[in-house]
């Protein structure tokens, strides 16, 4: 079957394709000048991206063939507010007939058909949104999860504000971080104030969730509500990293640890991706490929995705610009042979 990977960095995008996982060819730069941050598909099954420009600002394109890229006219915007403005467009996901923009300044917008946008005010006129602060990366909504089977329930992670859960379709939502250390409280919320970075969930169950967090590695068994620290066998005390995901017919998890919050460095050089097959109960280095060179690259938290097919594939990008993957589950791996610029998203898009 054959695999597309799309690639966003800071000076475009690129697309690389295989029909074994192992040999790829890589097509591009598309988008040529702009930061690529996220891609996505729409419910109606056009490929999508966002991306920002210095002069143009941020945009969504949609795309039916992944070669020819059309900008939407009327994308995601708040209204005319000098203090909320949107910088950056950091997730494109689509579920129950609908299409979902995460945004920078933090808030979520939906779409019944890509081309004209409106905002959810459950969530962007939250109660606690006057103490919503930003982490290092902004204030943003970059990670979104659905329930498969209730199109009212879903779940958004916000840097560095925590997860929120709807169970009414947006009308209204709950800040849900019982249980994980914050990175900022806040006296007046202390609801808030909990910096995820990553979120990931088993489609067959989705109140298991799993996050990536500034101060841990977490999971929930009850959509939620609350949160157990799982971090037996990663290499940093801190928890420190970005992205997580799980691979849905294995249940593998796969996530990249970094030193702490103040370095960001993979411990000691030793960069590897840490897989979990037991529910995160433990994690361990994965697989072979790694030669042993010192590498100081990390892994941002829209650049790292599975595949879907019964054998997981695993990709990941780094901030020095190498695509890695794996074929066998994270068994053994391997790079792309092109040096990308800085990458910030990694999304397979078939399969």
């Amino acid at each position: 079957m054959t695999v597309v990977l799309a690639i966003g960095t800071v000076k475009g995008g690129w697309t690389a394709t295989s029909e074994d996982r192992r040999s790829w060819m890589v097509a591009g730069p598309f988008m040529k000048g702009w930061e690529v941050t996220a891609f996505g598909r729409s419910h109606a099954g056009d490929a999508l991206l966002s991306a920002v420009s210095p002069w143009y600002g941020a945009a969504i394109h949609r795309s039916p063939d992944l070669e020819t890229w059309t900008q939407i006219v009327e994308g995601p915007a708040y209204a005319e507010e000098p203090e909320r403005k949107l910088s950056r467009i950091w997730a494109l996901e689509s579920a129950h007939g609908r299409t979902y923009a995460g945004v920078a300044k933090a808030g979520l917008f939906a779409s019944d058909d890509v081309e004209s946008w409106t905002a959810v005010t459950g969530l962007n006129e939250h109660e606690t949104r006057s103490a919503w602060g930003p982490g290092a990366g902004g204030l943003m909504t970059h990670r979104l999860l659905f329930d498969p089977e209730r199109s009212d329930r879903m779940w958004c992670g916000i840097s560095a504000v925590g997860v929120f859960r709807t169970d009414d379709g947006g009308e209204t939502w709950q800040a849900k971080n019982q249980g994980v250390a914050g990175t900022d409280p806040d006296s007046e919320f202390p609801e808030i104030g909990f910096c995820v970075h990553g979120l990931t969930a088993d489609p067959d169950d989705p109140n298991r969730i799993w996050r990536q967090d500034h101060a841990g590695v977490y999971r929930s068994e009850d959509g939620g509500d609350s949160w157990e620290r799982i971090q037996n066998g990663l290499p940093n005390e801190s928890g420190f990293g970005f992205p997580v995901v799980r691979h849905h017919a294995s249940g593998a998890l796969f996530l990249a640890p970094l030193e702490s919050d103040e370095y960001r460095l993979p411990v000691g050089g030793a960069f590897g991706i840490y897989r979990s097959t037991d529910d995160g109960n433990s994690w361990h280095r994965s697989g072979d490929g790694w030669d042993g060179t010192p590498t100081y690259d990390g892994v941002l938290r829209g650049a790292m995705d599975c595949d879907q097919l019964d054998t997981p594939g695993v990709y990941y990008g780094t901030t020095g610009g190498t695509v890695g993957f794996s074929s066998d589950g994270g068994d053994s791996w391997d790079t792309l042979a092109v040096r990308f610029p800085r990458i910030s998203s990694v999304r397979v898009l078939t399969a």
